[in-house]
């Protein structure tokens, strides 16, 4: 309701306004065109101050009729537009006007009329009256919204044109000398700067049965929601909640419903997307998405009703990324799982007895939403269970199959596919939560035969249009991609279960079968997805074998030959971007995983030169891959064979593989910052391996479950792994090494020395640590310093200014005699009881009155036992 203090506070708004505007001393005028004079452009003086003042007046006979004439007059003078410098005086009127309404209800016409001039133009005399008068534009079109609490349905309809109109300008009826029009943005501009967004949105919660009027404001708010800072306005005021909360309100006309899903959809994209997230994630906005949603899947059949059911599942999804969102607990998961499964399995649901999806754009787009809404939810975790529920599992294999010819199907051959794609990748993010399920449903066997159809020769032409069919036209590429995807996150939960079945299903050779087709048939066109299908056969096979001999013997010749084949890339394609660092690293990793601790396959791959190429690709000097080849080349070493094969190799001029680990020991200290002199000698003795991070970092507490820094240290730089290999090698006899390979070989020969050194420090401190333990406890002098030295660092550490009426709470315990802090669980070898006096004993007490005799401290028959039943004490 508008309110007598409301349009006080405006009109102090205004009038403040006014005088920071408009000098006192001035009169501001406006032309009364007549109709002898306009073509002249000769303009009649008037006074609008005057009217000001004559609407402030009251109690006076005759005034109303008198006020509603000049205000009448008013609106005759401005019928081509508003100049911009009486805009303050103007809405000043309207304020009066408005102010009236309550108890003049004829001053209703009045203020509807001046709000219909705010839709013409705005004039300007000068070039800087946009500047100069913004401030002035801005609170005057502010005032509109405040305008939205007086109680007629008129006047509120009309600001809401009158804001629409803002965003389609027209051009002045007439042309007016000296005066030009305002820019088109203008309006839109200031309102911006005054914040009209704002209160349109908090009008909404005046026009709560008011159906003609609240639409007239989404329309507004819809409008306005083309801007960020409106959006950003917008948000703050709640305006996201405010709106999906009234979703499903009557509206006959579904206009409603299509404002409120645009303005959602420019809230999350134009303001803090998290912001709204935040609002839209509360039980009342889910449930009226929730059945808004519901009502237009089961009934609405336009083409208009299906792209705003999308629309709202869209933004359903965005908010389901908010694990705090009660999805669950409103029943919207549930119902998703249902519509997204429903045409695969079977379900006597009422929900979805009797429909069915078409092959429309929109049903076509419906179902890949639901899948992409699927592979959200699954990340909270409590979905799994509804998940299982409606057999998701079950529903996406349907897809994963070789086209069955002479078939019926829903879709067409092109969205068939998409669909088939789309589904295998939510597989890939739904199976590892549902083992059980993907094992119950034979989804290793499915997905091998689907593979078997992915390699066949079968004539099958696929379109690739979507996303997910990138680099898949006309061939089974894309299917391949996916499917490997989904075999890789199965392999690498390291489910016993899954992967034993996969190897008795001659997975490994299938794997290595499908990579050695591919080799022998070269793809330029789609090198990027050939790339990525070979780098995930070899993490399958990896994943399969490592720690198991038996399955790296299965991996065997053939599996090593695939991989002295990656290894003989040329190096100047892993700077193509295409993936090949990616397949380096795939392929070093099944070096490890695959080979390495199966004999047979080592023997094998040093036959075939494999540490040459090791070797060649270290001496590349790419950081990247020189941790994980020094730690192969370390297991490698085990074998007596690799030591010949290491010393034979040569890289470019003549570099030995010793000079090149030596070399590469000098590069990791260089980087580390480890101090040395200009031939590499040893600068700090005390501190020889000591890097510039550790001088840097000093200590840092670490939690117990983390690795140490000196840990840390061995495992991350190269140094230990260089060590390591040389040390197999003997340290003597190595070929090609320069007067400074000599120096710094001798202080890699001392490595582990000079780690030892550091043992002896933590050793030396322990035991001065032990030797001050013993001090305190043969000495009472020295127990008696090192308790003073104790009560004096617990009182430093304490803060002294106590807060004003703080209670303080001792924490010392008096005749305590250790100098080691106390836990909350202390194990004592008590004192037997005879010459303590029972468990419940007063120490303090007994300690001041117990004679020393024969060493020992005990009871006398004087001493009193606080809350011990009374017995003889023995003496």
């Amino acid at each position: 309701m508008w309110t007598e203090e409301a349009a006080a506070t405006a009109e102090a708004r205004e009038s403040g306004i006014r005088n920071k505007s408009s000098s006192s001393s001035q009169i501001p005028v406006v032309g009364v065109v007549t109709e002898d004079n306009e073509a002249q452009g000769v303009f009649k003086p008037m006074d609008l101050n005057r009217v000001i003042k004559l609407l402030e007046e009251t109690d006076k006979d005759g005034l109303e009729e008198k006020q509603l004439k000049f205000v009448k007059k008013l609106v005759q003078c401005f019928q081509n537009g508003l100049p911009l410098r009486d805009l303050a005086q103007i809405f000043k009127i309207l304020n009066l006007c408005a102010g009236k309404i309550k108890n003049q209800p004829r001053f209703v016409e009045s203020a509807y009329d001046i709000i219909k001039l705010c839709s013409l133009p705005f004039l300007k005399k000068k070039v800087s009256d946009e500047i100069t008068y913004a401030e002035d534009t801005a609170n005057s079109i502010a005032l509109l919204g405040d305008l939205m609490k007086i109680p007629s349905s008129e006047l509120r309809i009309q600001i809401c044109k009158c804001i629409v109109d803002f965003y389609h300008a027209e051009p002045p009826k007439k042309h007016i000398p000296g005066y030009q029009q305002a820019s088109s943005s203008y309006k839109i501009q200031m309102a911006e700067v005054g914040g009209l967004a704002k209160t349109m949105v908090q009008s909404i919660t005046l026009l709560e049965h008011q159906l003609v009027e609240k639409l007239w404001v989404l329309k507004v708010l819809q409008h306005l929601s083309t801007s960020e800072v409106n959006c950003t306005i917008m948000m703050k005021a709640q305006a996201a909640s405010g709106i999906c909360t009234h979703l499903n309100d009557p509206d006959p006309s579904g206009q409603l419903l299509f404002r409120s899903s645009e303005i959602l959809w420019n809230l999350l994209e134009k303001s803090s997307k998290e912001e709204v997230i935040q609002q839209l994630s509360n039980l009342e906005c889910l449930l009226a998405l929730k059945e808004v949603f519901t009502n237009l899947f089961m009934r609405g059949f336009s083409h208009y009703d299906r792209q705003l059911r999308n629309d709202i599942l869209v933004i359903t999804t965005i908010i389901a990324q908010n694990p705090e969102a009660p999805m669950i607990e409103c029943g919207f998961t549930k119902d998703l799982i249902l519509f997204a499964t429903f045409n695969e399995v079977k379900s006597q649901n009422l929900l979805v007895k009797g429909l069915k999806l078409s092959n429309s754009y929109e049903d076509f787009e419906l179902k890949k939403l639901l899948f992409n809404v699927i592979v959200i939810l699954c990340k909270d975790l409590p979905t799994v269970q509804l998940l299982i529920d409606g057999k998701v599992i079950l529903a996406l294999f349907t897809y994963v199959k070789k086209p069955e010819k002479q078939k019926i199907m829903d879709w067409s051959a092109a969205q068939h596919e998409e669909l088939q794609l789309h589904a295998i990748a939510t597989l890939s993010s739904v199976a590892p939560l549902l083992i059980e399920e993907y094992m119950s449903c034979q989804g290793n066997a499915r997905v091998l035969a689907f593979l078997e159809w992915c390699e066949s020769e079968d004539p099958f032409f696929s379109h690739g249009n979507s996303f997910h069919g990138t680099g898949g036209r006309g061939n089974k590429f894309a299917q391949m991609r996916y499917s490997l995807r989904l075999l890789r996150a199965m392999v690498y939960l390291e489910d016993e279960t899954v992967n034993t079945d996969l190897c008795e299903k001659g997975t490994i050779q299938q794997m290595i079968g499908i990579f050695k087709n591919i080799i022998s048939k070269p793809n330029e066109k789609e090198e990027a997805i050939v790339l990525e299908i070979q780098s995930d056969i070899l993490l399958i096979l990896s994943g399969l074998c490592e720690n198991h001999i038996q399955r790296k013997e299965i991996f065997g010749t053939e599996g090593v030959d695939i991989v002295l084949h990656v290894m003989k890339t040329d190096p100047r394609k892993l700077q193509s971007g295409l993936g090949y660092n990616l397949l380096l690293f795939s392929t070093l990793d099944s070096i490890w995983c695959c080979i390495l601790g199966c004999y047979p396959s080592e023997d094998y791959f040093l036959e075939k030169e494999g540490i040459f190429l090791l070797l060649d690709v270290l001496a590349l000097n790419q950081k990247k891959f020189c941790n994980l080849i020094l730690g192969i080349m370390v297991e490698f070493c085990d074998n007596p064979k690799t030591a010949a094969h290491v010393n034979a190799w040569q890289g470019k001029k003549d570099q030995t593989a010793a000079s090149l680990l030596i070399k590469l020991w000098r590069k990791e200290e260089k980087e580390l910052g480890v101090k040395r002199d200009k031939n590499g000698k040893i600068i700090d003795t005390k501190k020889p391996l000591f890097t510039s991070f550790q001088e840097e970092h000093k200590i840092i507490p670490l939690p117990a479950n983390c690795p140490s820094i000196a840990v840390m240290d061995v495992s991350e730089n190269i140094r230990a792994k260089i060590y390591a290999i040389l040390g197999k090698l003997d340290f003597e006899n190595l070929p090609g090494l320069s007067a400074e390979d000599f120096v710094t070989l001798c202080i890699i020969h001392r490595y582990l020395d000079f780690k030892i050194q550091a043992t002896h420090k933590q050793r030396e401190l322990a035991n001065k640590s032990w030797e001050n333990f013993l001090a305190r406890t043969s000495n009472a002098k020295t127990l008696k310093k090192a308790k003073r030295l104790q009560e004096k660092a617990i009182e430093a550490s304490r803060y002294h200014k106590r807060p004003q009426n703080a209670v303080f709470h001792g924490t010392d315990i008096k005749g305590l005699n250790t100098t080691v802090p106390s836990g909350g669980v202390v194990t004592v070898e008590s004192t037997p009881a005879r010459l303590v006096g029972g468990p419940l004993a007063d120490t303090d007490i007994a300690l001041k009155k117990l004679p020393i005799r024969g060493g020992a401290l005990q009871r006398v028959k004087a001493v009193e036992i606080v809350d011990a039943p009374k017995k003889s004490i023995p003496t």
